[in-house]
Protein backbone atom coordinates (compact mmCIF):
# COMPACT_ATOMS: atom_id res chain seq x y z
CA UNK A 1 0.00 0.00 0.00
CA UNK A 2 1.38 3.38 -0.79
CA UNK A 3 2.03 5.88 2.34
CA UNK A 4 -0.35 8.58 2.40
CA UNK A 5 1.89 11.34 2.47
CA UNK A 6 4.62 9.75 -0.51
CA UNK A 7 1.16 9.65 -2.51
CA UNK A 8 0.56 13.16 -1.91
CA UNK A 9 3.70 14.98 -2.89
CA UNK A 10 3.54 12.59 -6.50
CA UNK A 11 0.36 14.05 -7.45
CA UNK A 12 1.71 17.32 -6.31
CA UNK A 13 4.46 16.97 -8.52
CA UNK A 14 2.40 15.70 -11.20
CA UNK A 15 0.02 18.77 -10.94
CA UNK A 16 -3.11 15.94 -10.55
CA UNK A 17 -5.75 16.54 -8.47
CA UNK A 18 -6.49 15.38 -4.90
CA UNK A 19 -8.62 12.69 -6.47
CA UNK A 20 -5.70 11.01 -7.94
CA UNK A 21 -4.65 9.54 -4.34
CA UNK A 22 -7.99 7.19 -5.01
CA UNK A 23 -7.13 6.21 -8.38
CA UNK A 24 -3.46 5.63 -7.31
CA UNK A 25 -3.99 4.18 -4.48
CA UNK A 26 -3.95 0.35 -3.54
CA UNK A 27 -7.22 0.01 -1.15
CA UNK A 28 -7.64 -3.41 0.35
CA UNK A 29 -11.94 -4.04 1.77
CA UNK A 30 -12.23 -6.90 4.04
CA UNK A 31 -15.28 -8.48 4.07
CA UNK A 32 -16.16 -9.17 7.71
CA UNK A 33 -17.83 -12.26 9.58
CA UNK A 34 -20.49 -10.59 11.57
CA UNK A 35 -24.09 -10.12 11.15
CA UNK A 36 -24.99 -6.64 12.39
CA UNK A 37 -28.27 -4.60 13.29
CA UNK A 38 -28.90 -1.27 13.16
CA UNK A 39 -30.96 0.09 15.97
CA UNK A 40 -32.85 2.74 17.78
CA UNK A 41 -32.03 2.24 21.32
CA UNK A 42 -33.95 3.81 24.61
CA UNK A 43 -30.34 4.72 25.47
CA UNK A 44 -27.20 3.28 26.15
CA UNK A 45 -27.62 1.88 29.96
CA UNK A 46 -27.75 -1.83 28.14
CA UNK A 47 -24.59 -1.76 25.99
CA UNK A 48 -21.90 -3.48 26.28
CA UNK A 49 -19.41 -0.46 24.93
CA UNK A 50 -16.67 -3.17 25.64
CA UNK A 51 -17.99 -5.81 22.69
CA UNK A 52 -16.09 -6.25 19.45
CA UNK A 53 -18.28 -4.43 17.21
CA UNK A 54 -20.11 -1.58 18.77
CA UNK A 55 -20.73 2.10 17.48
CA UNK A 56 -23.00 4.54 19.26
CA UNK A 57 -24.85 8.30 18.04
CA UNK A 58 -26.34 9.89 20.20
CA UNK A 59 -27.70 13.32 18.25
CA UNK A 60 -30.85 15.32 19.71
CA UNK A 61 -33.13 13.58 18.10
CA UNK A 62 -32.28 9.75 18.54
CA UNK A 63 -29.79 7.61 20.26
CA UNK A 64 -28.39 5.04 17.62
CA UNK A 65 -26.61 1.73 17.93
CA UNK A 66 -24.66 -0.47 15.45
CA UNK A 67 -23.48 -3.76 16.96
CA UNK A 68 -23.68 -7.77 16.16
CA UNK A 69 -27.09 -9.15 15.93
CA UNK A 70 -26.66 -11.34 19.10
CA UNK A 71 -25.78 -8.07 21.32
CA UNK A 72 -28.84 -6.37 20.56
CA UNK A 73 -30.11 -4.64 23.90
CA UNK A 74 -33.41 -5.47 25.31
CA UNK A 75 -34.39 -1.71 25.14
CA UNK A 76 -34.07 -1.19 21.46
CA UNK A 77 -37.06 1.10 20.33
CA UNK A 78 -36.42 -0.30 16.72
CA UNK A 79 -33.64 -2.51 15.07
CA UNK A 80 -33.35 -3.49 11.11
CA UNK A 81 -31.39 -6.45 11.26
CA UNK A 82 -29.54 -8.32 8.37
CA UNK A 83 -26.46 -6.24 7.96
CA UNK A 84 -23.22 -7.37 7.10
CA UNK A 85 -19.97 -5.37 6.42
CA UNK A 86 -16.49 -4.34 4.67
CA UNK A 87 -13.76 -2.10 6.47
CA UNK A 88 -11.26 -0.65 4.61
CA UNK A 89 -7.81 -2.26 5.30
CA UNK A 90 -5.40 0.20 7.01
CA UNK A 91 -5.24 3.42 8.68
CA UNK A 92 -6.60 6.41 6.48
CA UNK A 93 -5.19 9.50 6.45
CA UNK A 94 -7.50 12.40 6.70
CA UNK A 95 -6.04 14.04 3.63
CA UNK A 96 -7.41 11.41 1.71
CA UNK A 97 -10.16 12.53 -0.47
CA UNK A 98 -12.71 10.52 -2.41
CA UNK A 99 -12.47 6.84 -0.68
CA UNK A 100 -15.83 6.52 0.58
CA UNK A 101 -17.20 7.80 -2.68
CA UNK A 102 -15.67 5.55 -4.72
CA UNK A 103 -16.71 2.60 -3.22
CA UNK A 104 -19.95 3.71 -2.20
CA UNK A 105 -20.45 4.94 -5.75
CA UNK A 106 -19.54 1.61 -7.39
CA UNK A 107 -22.37 -0.22 -5.03
CA UNK A 108 -24.51 2.62 -5.94
CA UNK A 109 -23.59 1.43 -9.67
CA UNK A 110 -24.76 -2.15 -8.84
CA UNK A 111 -28.18 -1.26 -7.49
CA UNK A 112 -26.55 -1.90 -3.93
CA UNK A 113 -27.49 0.46 -0.90
CA UNK A 114 -25.05 1.26 2.06
CA UNK A 115 -24.79 2.54 5.07
CA UNK A 116 -21.30 3.79 6.06
CA UNK A 117 -19.64 4.32 9.53
CA UNK A 118 -16.71 6.41 9.91
CA UNK A 119 -14.20 6.19 13.20
CA UNK A 120 -10.76 7.78 13.29
CA UNK A 121 -8.81 5.57 11.74
CA UNK A 122 -11.12 3.79 9.02
CA UNK A 123 -14.38 3.44 7.49
CA UNK A 124 -16.79 0.53 7.49
CA UNK A 125 -19.39 0.22 4.54
CA UNK A 126 -22.44 -2.23 5.47
CA UNK A 127 -24.67 -3.85 3.33
CA UNK A 128 -27.82 -5.86 3.56
CA UNK A 129 -26.51 -9.40 4.04
CA UNK A 130 -28.37 -10.32 0.75
CA UNK A 131 -26.43 -8.25 -1.45
CA UNK A 132 -22.88 -8.96 0.15
CA UNK A 133 -21.62 -11.46 -2.86
CA UNK A 134 -23.14 -9.07 -5.06
CA UNK A 135 -20.99 -6.24 -3.30
CA UNK A 136 -18.21 -8.31 -3.51
CA UNK A 137 -18.30 -8.77 -7.31
CA UNK A 138 -19.35 -5.19 -8.00
CA UNK A 139 -15.64 -3.74 -5.99
CA UNK A 140 -13.87 -6.20 -7.59
CA UNK A 141 -14.81 -5.25 -10.78
CA UNK A 142 -14.27 -1.63 -9.87
CA UNK A 143 -10.67 -2.80 -8.82
CA UNK A 144 -11.06 -2.87 -5.68
CA UNK A 145 -8.93 -5.69 -3.86
CA UNK A 146 -11.08 -7.67 -1.63
CA UNK A 147 -10.25 -9.87 1.39
CA UNK A 148 -13.24 -12.59 1.77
Amino acid sequence: MIHAMALRRYCKLEGRSALCYQRDMKITIKALNETLSVCHVEDYSLINLSLPFCFTANTPGEKSLVCRTADVPQNAVKCEDGWSAFVIEGELDFSLIGILSGISSSLAAAGIGIFAISTYNTDYILVKSENMEKAVMALKDAGYTVIE
